[in-house]
């Protein structure tokens, strides 16, 4: 009982003192279609078309990103911190703060428009999962597991409380659990990181969706962990479940996806499948720098360093008017930082785009 007043009490006084609580009151963030709106890829799970993330001012922070997602399939969203992963995702679940506005000419999910003001909440919480990074800030202290695990059935699926139980029980024995009816009863704190990496697991299983969000969900787990979650993650898509896999991790993305989308500075500037990221086959710059940074079990890095990328990311409003790391790039051209690549061919990139018109003898 002290623990919940004492959360109640904290919420309260965070809820008067924050500033941005004094302001109108919260709407979905707004989410609006160019005049001329592109239908769903055929056979998608998932499509993304040109969407892009503003803030009120007009900055950008996603840039038309387009991406789509097969049925069953893993596709990985890697890139540094910043780079506009998390964004791309939590604009897909409709989960961002509302002063930021989305613009997109497709946004579908298995059928369900989500650039639609009316898209069915209920469809899209049972559709969707999400498996957060910190599983520690994302379940509330103050409550059971069992409670946290079940809500979206008993809200959304209208399930009865026992029989929401029940499934919440297996959805834990699914991902390993060993008595789940105990876990069930227990509150966050009493499990350890990978107990409540599971449990974010089994709550994103739970209503049996289409597609999952795993956004950087190995990231706080230390190495043994994080191989038992990667194989969890690798049975549920055994099942069928599509899932976007968002990681700066691009050995980790390389093992457990089937196809690689890198973002930097909130572009997509590759798209690749993993059995070419394995094999070093990547074209762009960026991409072929991460990989050069990628610890090896070999040792093959050369004179036994990794590899480093000088510079950072630019900042969204100070994004260049052409390819935003043409300043960290070694091939970088004066075409780069006066023109915006196109994406031809999986790559934007003006130097790769420029050695595919060389004739070959």
């Amino acid at each position: 009982m002290t623990g919940v007043f004492a959360s109640l009490i904290g919420d309260g006084l965070a809820a008067t003192i924050d500033p941005r609580e004094r302001t109108a009151p919260r709407r979905a963030p707004a989410v609006t279609a160019p005049v001329t709106p592109k239908a769903p890829e055929p056979g998608a799970l998932l499509t993304v078309t040109d969407l892009s993330v503003e803030l009120d001012s007009g900055v950008r922070l996603v840039d038309s990103v387009s991406l789509r997602v097969a049925p069953g399939e893993i596709v990985g969203l890697v890139g540094e911190s910043g780079s506009g992963k998390s964004l791309t995702a939590m604009a897909v679940a409709r989960l961002l703060p509302d002063e930021l506005t989305i613009r997109a000419a497709c946004l579908d999910l298995d059928g369900l428009d989500l650039t639609s003001t009316d898209s069915d909440p209920a469809r899209l919480a049972t559709a969707l999962g999400i498996v957060y990074q910190d599983p520690s800030a994302s379940f509330n202290p103050a409550l059971r597991i069992g409670t946290q695990l079940t809500e979206v059935l008993r809200v959304h699926g209208k399930t009865t409380r026992r029989e929401a139980m029940a499934r919440a029980t297996e959805a834990l024995r699914r991902v390993h659990v060993r008595q789940p009816e105990t876990v069930l009863g227990q509150y966050p704190h009493q499990l350890s990181g990978g107990m409540r990496q599971r449990a974010m697991i089994a709550a994103a299983v739970l209503p049996d969706p289409r597609l999952i969000i795993a956004d950087e969900a190995t990231t706080a787990l230390d190495v043994t962990v994080q191989a038992e979650v990667l194989d969890l993650l690798r049975e549920i898509n055994d099942r069928g479940t599509g899932m976007l896999f968002i990681s700066h991790d691009i050995g980790v993305v390389g093992t457990l996806c089937h196809r690689v989308v890198v973002m930097y500075s909130g572009r997509v500037v590759e798209e690749l499948t993993a059995a070419e990221l394995r094999a070093g086959r990547a074209r762009h710059p960026y991409t072929r720098a991460l990989l050069a940074a990628s610890p090896t079990l070999d040792g093959s890095a050369p004179g036994g360093r990794l590899a480093t990328i000088p510079g950072r990311p630019p900042a969204p409003a100070d994004r260049p008017i052409g390819c935003a790391f043409a300043p960290r790039c070694p091939l970088a051209v004066p075409r780069c930082a006066a023109e915006p690549p196109p994406r031809i061919g999986g790559v934007a990139c003006h130097v790769v785009e420029a050695a595919q018109e060389v004739p070959t003898r």
